[in-house]
C-alpha cells in the first residue's frame, strides 16, 4: 500500500507542474492588457511602461513564469492589481466560502444520488428505475445558472421565503437559520447536476453487480437480502467513487456561475470579478488553487478506491 501511495504522489508532481504552466499561460491568451484597467484612457506610453515594470509584465513570459512559480512555492501569489491586497488573503477568504457551499452540496448530492441510484439499480426495469432515470436526465440537462435564476424568482421574489443573494455576515453559524437560509437555494442549484450524474453511475454499477454470479450464490446460501445488497454495493463502489471525486472537483472549481447568480462571495465569484477587471495575479492564483484541488481530489479518490478494491493496486 505504501509503495502505491508513493507512486501516486510522485505521478501527481508533473501533473501539478503542467497545471501551473497552463494556468499561467492561459491568462495571457485572453484579449486585453491588465494595466489598462488601472490607467485613464489618455495615459501616455511612458506611464504604461512604468506600470508594467512595477508588476513585472515587461519581462519575457518564461522569466515571468519562473519568477511567479518561485513565489507561489513560497506561498506568495503576489498582489491584486485591482485592490492592491495580497492575492493569498483574498483566495483564502473566498475559498473558505466555496468549501462551505461545495461541501454542503456534496453531502446533499452524494447522499441523494447514491440512494436513488441504489434503488434504481436494485429494481432495474421497474417504474422506480424509470422515475430515477427521468430525475437523473432532468438533473443533468438543466443548466444550473438557469435553475438558480428560476429558484430566485419563485422562492425569493414571489414567495419571499428565502434570500436571493449573499450570505449573512462574515462568519457562518451552522446553528443559525439566518445563516443557513442563505445556503438553501445555492446548494439546491449546485447539487442538481451531480445528483443526475452520480445517480446514473450508481444505477449502472449496482445493476451490473446484482446480475453477477456471486450474488446468485449468496442468495442461494440463504443470506438476507440486505446482506446481499451490502456485498453488491461494496463491489459497485469503485466506479461510483471515481465519479464522486470528479464531481467534487467540479463543484469546487465549477461553481463560478452559481456563485455569480447568488452573489455568493466564494472563489468562483472572485474569479468572475477578476475576469472582468483583468486582474492577472488573482486570475492566476485562483485558477491554480482550484486546479490543484481537483488534482488532489483525484489523488485522494485513487487512494480510497485502492483501499476499497485491492485489485487496483495490482493493476
Amino acid at each position: 500500500m505504501f509503495s502505491y501511495v508513493l507512486r501516486r504522489l510522485l505521478a501527481a508532481v508533473p501533473i501539478a507542474l503542467g497545471v501551473s504552466m497552463v494556468c499561467f499561460g492561459l491568462v495571457y491568451l485572453a484579449p486585453g492588457d491588465p494595466v489598462q484597467t488601472l490607467l485613464p484612457p489618455d495615459a501616455d506610453a511612458e506611464t504604461v511602461a512604468q506600470l508594467k515594470r512595477l508588476y513585472g509584465l515587461d519581462r519575457p513570459l518564461a522569466v515571468q513564469y519562473l519568477s511567479w512559480l518561485g513565489r507561489v512555492l513560497s506561498g506568495d501569489f503576489g498582489r491584486s492589481i485591482a485592490t492592491g491586497r495580497p492575492v493569498a488573503e483574498e483566495i483564502a477568504r473566498s475559498l473558505g466560502n466555496t468549501v462551505l457551499l461545495a461541501g454542503l452540496s456534496v453531502v446533499v448530492a452524494f447522499s441523494v444520488a447514491f440512494a436513488l441510484g441504489t434503488i434504481a439499480g436494485r429494481r432495474a426495469g421497474s417504474w422506480l428505475d424509470r422515475c430515477v432515470t427521468g430525475v437523473a436526465v432532468v438533473g443533468v440537462s438543466v443548466p444550473n445558472y438557469w435553475l438558480g435564476i428560476v429558484l430566485v424568482i419563485v422562492f425569493a421574489v414571489e414567495m419571499m421565503a428565502l434570500p436571493a443573494s449573499g450570505m449573512a455576515g462574515d462568519g457562518f453559524d451552522p446553528t443559525s437559520w439566518e445563516h443557513l437560509k442563505h445556503l438553501v437555494l445555492p446548494v439546491i442549484t449546485l447539487s442538481m447536476i451531480p445528483v443526475g450524474i452520480i445517480a446514473r453511475t450508481t444505477r449502472s454499477a449496482v445493476s451490473e453487480v446484482m446480475n453477477q454470479e456471486f450474488v446468485t450464490t449468496l442468495r442461494a446460501n440463504g443470506l438476507p437480502e440486505w446482506r446481499v445488497l451490502r456485498h453488491a454495493l461494496k463491489n459497485a463502489l469503485p466506479p461510483v467513487l471515481a465519479v464522486m471525486g470528479l464531481q467534487f472537483g467540479t463543484l469546487m472549481g465549477g461553481s463560478i456561475l452559481v456563485e455569480t447568480v447568488f452573489s455568493w462571495p466564494g472563489s468562483g465569484f472572485l474569479l468572475s470579478k477578476a475576469i472582468l477587471t483583468r486582474d492577472v495575479p488573482v486570475l492566476q492564483g485562483t485558477i491554480l488553487v482550484l486546479a490543484l484541488i481537483f488534482v488532489l481530489t483525484n489523488l485522494a479518490v485513487d487512494l480510497v478506491q485502492s483501499s476499497v478494491d485491492p485489485r487496483i493496486r495490482r493493476a
